[in-house]
């Protein structure tokens, strides 16, 4: 385990997070970190479209670091430490409970079973009565309203949608793009903000969700 580079990178991070170390790193906090986080996620999105491995490798790692990070600051906490292995050994526990087709007997026929088991196995954990809990709200406003329109599938919930563009059932993904990107420039031609006023509506979606889940 001497040469384990994760090990070596967890050495790295303790060094530079303690006394005697990296001023920068000392001050920093989980909240000052989170832009980084989002922000080496979006360079990774970045590297796999372009399909460029040198800059995933580096990208992903960067996005490791943060893991690291995160996890070394949460042991200095007084009332609920917890070390990047409490954090890996939490995940691998998770993995198997939530794969029953391949740590245990539960048999399953298509990745769309995996995924119905993954979502009940999930709600049970959780305690989750509501198709909006768990769902987080400060997302970007498309996937916070695909996120939310799945949940409320998932839980039955039917909340009338204005249709006021329809799509063939043999849209494409491309045509998809081009209808949405048509939208956002006459949206940006009017002055108005596409992502806020997708926000909105969402929300007022998810309330009406909420309600009829109560």
């Amino acid at each position: 385990m001497a040469d384990s580079q994760l090990l070596r990178l967890r050495e790295v991070m303790d060094r530079l997070r303690s006394p005697g170390g990296c001023p920068w790193d000392g001050e920093q906090t989980h909240e000052s970190l989170l832009k980084y986080l989002l922000e080496e996620s979006y360079e990774y999105i970045e590297a796999v479209e372009n399909n460029d491995r040198e800059a995933m490798q580096e990208e992903l790692g960067d996005v490791l670091l943060q893991v690291f990070f995160h996890a070394r600051m949460a042991e200095e906490d007084p009332s609920a430490p917890f070390s990047v292995e409490d954090v890996a050994g939490t995940v691998a526990d998770k993995l198997i409970r939530r794969h029953p087709h391949v740590f245990g007997d539960t048999k399953v026929s298509s990745s769309a079973e995996v995924l119905e088991n993954w979502e009940a196995i999930k709600a049970a954990e959780k305690g989750r009565t509501s198709a909006t809990e768990g769902v987080p709200m400060g997302q970007p406003a498309l996937a916070l309203a695909s996120k939310l329109i799945y949940r409320a599938g998932k839980f039955g919930v039917e909340i009338p949608i204005e249709h006021s563009v329809k799509l063939a059932p043999e849209t494409s993904e491309a045509q998809l793009g081009a209808i949405l990107l048509g939208i956002i420039d006459q949206a940006v031609s009017l002055g108005l903000d596409s992502e806020a006023a997708l926000r909105s509506v969402a929300k007022e979606y998810a309330e009406k969700v909420e309600s009829s889940t109560r």
